[in-house]
């Protein structure tokens, strides 16, 4: 990992690697532990809890399957 980087990205691999260790961990205490880890400014952690959710959820961000909204 190179730290030019963009934090969210670092810290979005740092909790899937920690929910990969231990898939029954918090994502919310996760989340928190990387907002701080990483010094993510708010958005950026909405954003992150929100890819974070989608993802356990099965959602897939964008636009619907067949394109149109």
């Amino acid at each position: 990992m190179s730290l030019g980087e963009p934090k969210i990205k670092r810290a979005l691999e740092w909790v899937l690697a920690r929910l990969a260790d231990d898939p029954r961990a918090s994502r919310a205490a996760l989340i928190d532990q990387a907002s701080r880890e990483f010094d993510l400014a708010p958005l950026d952690t909405d954003f992150l809890f929100r890819q974070l959710v989608e993802a356990s959820r099965g959602d897939s961000p964008g636009l619907p399957h067949d394109g149109v909204r």
